[in-house]
């Protein structure tokens, strides 16, 4: 099932074995060559310090929360060694400009979809400039046509372009 981003962030982290909240997920970490959300920074709430719930620790999303074993599965970023590198980037989607590969400017990501039992990152929705959102509105990209992620930017496959249809006159 797909959800928006905004749908996975702010919310509570729950725990089974207390059956309380011991913490508020409040940003992704995305893994900028395959488009997957690795984990999430999380507000621990007895500790009051930032921590890393990473996806494969969550059990079940729900729309109370997302629901985790228990406080053990909060990890500082010191621990993860093999998110190091991703964790460094500070990759975020939101806001990154969207370009084709011929250049052509689209706009900037606005929100995205993921696949909430892989958590990898389907959709793209790029909010195009003020001009080009009169004639034609937002875009929706498929993972399948985005060609290459940089830190900068996003560029996708060029987008087909509307050709004029010539009236021919029948000749009877």
């Amino acid at each position: 099932m797909l959800q928006l981003s905004q749908s996975l962030l702010n919310r509570p982290v729950l725990s089974l074995r207390t059956g309380t909240t011991i913490g508020t997920v409040t940003t992704p970490i995305i893994n900028p060559n395959n488009l997957k959300i690795e984990g999430f920074y999380c507000d621990d709430r007895f500790s009051k310090q930032q921590r890393i719930l990473l996806y494969q620790d969550i059990r079940d999303i729900m729309p109370q929360g997302f629901v985790v074993n228990d406080q053990e599965v909060l990890s500082e970023s010191e621990e993860l060694v093999r998110l190091k590198d991703i964790i460094k980037l500070g990759f975020t989607l939101i806001g990154k400009p969207v370009v084709t590969q011929s250049k052509d400017k689209i706009g900037k990501v606005s929100d995205y979809a993921t696949e909430v039992d892989s958590m990898y990152v389907q959709k793209l929705y790029v909010s195009q400039p003020l001009l080009k959102s009169l004639t034609s509105g937002s875009l929706s990209i498929d993972r399948s046509q985005i060609m290459e992620i940089t830190n900068r930017r996003i560029i996708i496959a060029d987008l087909l372009q509307a050709t004029p249809v010539r009236a021919t006159a029948a000749i009877v």
